[in-house]
């Protein structure tokens, strides 16, 4: 993502917990890294920051963002030794990292049959390269975003909206396994979300700092009010309330921790 349309930390930050779990679920998986240098892309407000201080104590941990309002947020938490703003599409480190520690930020990307390679090059030999994306395409609360689109205002977003993003697992096997040795893997997570104050959708809560942000860049402020009706319409179909007003919603994620031979 560009800092153009910058990143909303209050609206992001709302479901903090539920998004920091796969990122503890994939550090779990990373070996100690051979070097201190470590890369923390697309770190947005720093919610991984403390994380990795505390798992690399000694390192020389960087993060690296387009938005300038989350990268603010990075700096607050006090875990980085460098923060540095900029496209991580293009980014090359001065030094190769010991480890690239990606969480939910390379789907933005697109070809990532060349994306992840590259990636893995900026590492030494011992290096450590480790991702998780969100693969939630199929579901209803993204479908719903693409087939909205189309139907209420064709030919108004770009193309490569409407294309999943994120492969399955096995396909990053495939990409990186001439590297080194790769462990990849999915989990559905079957997350709860609370009811809002007001009585909007969860789920729209949930997509509307992330996947729908996208789609309603493009409109004009009655259309997305339009749009975002329309939207919530549907996913109160979806995903019906539980008695107590929440609604459960699983959400895929995909996972791959390379070690650079």
């Amino acid at each position: 993502m560009s800092a153009a349309a910058d990143w909303d930390p209050g609206a992001y930050g709302r479901f903090r917990g539920l998004r920091l779990r796969p990122a503890l679920d994939l550090l779990a998986q990373v070996p100690a890294p051979a070097g201190e240098a470590v890369a923390d892309l697309g770190c947005g407000s720093g919610a991984v920051g403390p994380v990795l201080r505390a798992r690399f104590a000694g390192a020389r941990l960087t993060g690296i963002d387009a938005s300038a309002a989350m990268l603010e947020r990075a700096a607050a938490c006090g875990a980085y030794d460098r923060l540095e703003q900029g496209d991580i599409a293009g980014w090359r480190p001065e030094v190769p990292p010991a480890l690239i520690f990606s969480n939910a930020a390379l789907q933005w990307l697109g070809d990532h049959a060349r994306l992840m390679p590259r990636l893995a090059r900026h590492l030494p030999a011992g290096g450590v390269l480790a991702v998780q994306m969100p693969r939630n395409d199929a579901a209803p609360s993204h479908a719903l975003l693409r087939s909205l689109a189309r139907r209420m205002f064709p030919g108004r977003h770009p193309e490569q909206l409407f294309a999943a993003p994120v492969a399955p697992a096995r396909d990053y096997v495939a990409m990186l396994t001439p590297q080194g040795t790769v462990n990849a893997w999915e989990s559905e997570y079957v997350q709860r979300l609370a009811p809002l104050d007001g009585g909007g959708h969860p789920v729209r809560a949930f997509t509307e700092s992330t996947m729908m942000r996208p789609f309603v860049a493009p409109l004009e402020p009655e259309e997305a009010t339009a749009y975002v009706t329309a939207y919530e319409a549907e996913l109160n179909e979806a995903y019906p309330r539980q008695a107590d007003g929440s609604v459960l919603f699983p959400f895929r994620r995909v996972f791959f921790v390379l070690h650079k031979d």
